[in-house]
C-alpha cells in the first residue's frame, strides 16, 4: 500500500500540535510518523533555532532557503523512506508554510520544488492572525521571532493560506479553528478515513 502524506497548517495557535496528536492517536494502528516543520532531524532542530530564536533579524530570501533546507532534509531522511514504506506520514507544517509566511508575509518569490512531494491532504486550521497571537498570550507561550512579526506580516500569510485553497480546493480541507478540538477532530476523520 502507498503511503498517506497528512500536514496541517495554519497560524501558530490554531491548534495544529493538538490535532496532529489527537490524530496520530486515532490512526496508531497505522503506526504513524509525526513531524514537525522546521526539525524532526539533528540539522532540522539546529535551523529551527535559528530561525525562531535568533535574535537578529535575516534576509527574507536567507530564511526562506534556511525553511527550505530544513525541509529537504527531513524528506530525504525520514518523510520520503516512511511513505516508500507505506506508512501515514502526519507532519506539522510543511511548504505550504513557506509560500504563505516568506510569499505571502515577507512578499518573497515561492516556488514548489518538484523533489517536494505534495500532501495527500492538508487541513488548514483557519483562525484570524490576531487571534493566534492572543491565544499564544494568555497560554503564557513566549512568542519565537516570527510569532512576534507586525499583523501585516501575519495577514498576508493567511490571505495566501486561503488563496492556496482555492487553487487546489481537492488537497485542503480549511477548518474553523475556533470550534471545538473534538469537533475539528472528528472532521479531520471523516476527511481521513476516505483516503485510508
Amino acid at each position: 500500500m502507498p503511503g498517506l502524506f497528512l500536514t496541517f497548517e495554519g497560524p501558530d495557535g490554531a491548534g495544529k500540535s493538538t490535532q496532529a496528536g489527537k490524530l496520530a492517536v486515532a490512526l496508531a494502528e497505522h503506526h504513524p510518523l509525526v513531524v514537525r516543520e522546521p526539525g524532526g532531524t539533528d540539522l532540522g532542530e539546529r535551523i529551527r533555532d535559528l530561525l525562531l530564536h535568533r535574535p537578529q533579524g535575516m534576509s527574507a530570501v536567507a530564511e526562506m532557503y534556511l525553511f527550505m533546507a530544513a525541509r529537504a532534509e527531513l524528506l530525504e531522511t525520514r518523510i520520503k523512506p516512511a511513505l516508500a514504506a507505506g506508512r501515514v506520514v502526519i507532519d506539522d507544517r510543511y511548504h505550504d508554510s513557506t509560500v504563505a509566511y516568506q510569499g505571502g508575509g515577507r512578499g518573497v518569490a515561492v516556488d514548489w520544488p518538484p523533489h517536494f512531494p505534495k500532501p495527500d491532504l492538508t487541513i488548514l486550521l483557519a483562525l484570524p492572525p490576531q487571534d493566534g497571537i492572543g491565544r499564544l498570550e494568555r497560554a503564557g507561550k513566549s512568542l519565537d521571532r516570527l510569532d512576534a512579526e507586525p499583523l501585516e506580516f501575519h495577514r498576508g500569510a493567511a490571505a495566501t493560506y486561503d488563496r492556496l485553497v482555492k487553487e487546489e480546493p481537492e488537497r485542503f480541507l480549511r477548518l474553523d479553528a475556533t470550534a471545538e478540538p473534538e469537533r475539528i477532530h472528528q472532521q479531520v476523520m471523516e476527511r481521513v478515513r476516505k483516503l485510508l
